[in-house]
Parts: C-alpha cells; structure tokens; sequence
C-alpha cells in the first residue's frame, strides 16, 4: 500500500506546504485545503487512479475456467471452459489426468487457441491409464509474440488459476 495517493498528491502541490501533510488521507486533505483551489482539486479527482479505466467492463480483467463433468471416470472425455485476460492469446492447461497411454511423462500440458475477447474451449481426454484420485489442474494465460526474423518465441504469463479434480475408476456400466 502506498503512503500517499494521486489525489493527496495532487492537493499537496497544490495547497502550501503547511497546509496538507503528505501521510493524509484524501478526505482531510480535501478540507485542509483552500477554497481557492477547487480547480486543482476537481483535476485531482478527475485523475485518482491510472489503473481504473472505466470504459473497460472489469470481468475481461478475471481468469477463470470451468470443468465439466466435475468428477470424470477413466477414459472420460473433460470439457474445459475458460476465460482469460484480453491481453492473452493463448492458454495452457496441465495436470497429471490428462496423462497418455504409453508416455513416460505424468504431467501433460494442453494448449487452448483463445478469441479476441479472450474466452476458449477445449475437450481434453482422461486416458484409462491415468491414475485414479485427486488431481489438480492449472492453467496459465499467456501472451506469445514471436520476433518473424530470427523464430525466437517470447511467452509472457499473465494470470494462473488452477482447480482440483478428482478422477473415478474406469468401470463398463458408466457406458450403459
């Protein structure tokens, strides 16, 4: 937390010296100055935060997914719904489910292509052989840019969230 904010800055520069100490609150740095400066300190309110964009609906700010059916068998097939930052253009999903039939790697990563409004879908399958109980899968938001003359690939993360899963044994009456 910062000791000063933009709008007690803002006043502080505004008002004398004397008038405002920089460790007030707003509110007592706003009766503390003069009504001589109300046009500094309607500037000083216009501007309070830099980060709060209003025109921007604040959940293309949020990262979420969701998993469905929330307790899958073995060999059951996950739909993935997700949403991330708009500044995102690709996600990653792992776990130690989505492990393949064969692979000597417990861990498996899933790429999902994102819209421009930063949602994406995906069906991940849960192989036989995955170890049965309780998983958790992560995803990450990133943002790839690649330099085109020289191929090099810069992943930038941008948001993590992550849920648990619990796996079920495979059994043929879940087919019937």
């Amino acid at each position: 937390m910062r000791s000063i904010t933009s709008v007690a800055a803002a006043l502080a520069l505004a008002a004398s010296p004397a008038a405002v100490p920089l460790s007030a609150p707003p509110a007592a740095a706003t009766a503390a100055t003069t009504p001589t400066t109300t046009a500094a300190t309607a500037a000083a309110t216009a501007a309070t935060d830099d980060n709060d964009n209003d025109d921007e609906p604040k959940w293309r700010k949020l990262t979420s997914f969701r998993i469905s059916p929330e307790a899958p068998h073995q060999n059951d097939v996950l739909r993935v719904l997700l949403h991330c930052p708009v500044e995102a253009n690709h996600a990653i999903l792992g776990s130690t489910a989505f492990m393949l039939k064969g692979s000597w790697r417990r861990y498996r990563e899933v790429g999902v292509g994102l819209t421009s409004r930063g949602f994406g879908r995906r069906a991940v399958i849960i192989s036989r052989y995955a170890p049965p109980g309780d998983h958790v899968v992560r995803m990450k938001c990133v943002k790839v840019t690649i330099h085109k003359p020289s191929g090099l690939r810069k992943v930038k993360v941008l948001s993590r969230d992550a849920l648990p899963l619990t796996v079920r044994h495979f059994h043929i009456g879940q087919y019937f």
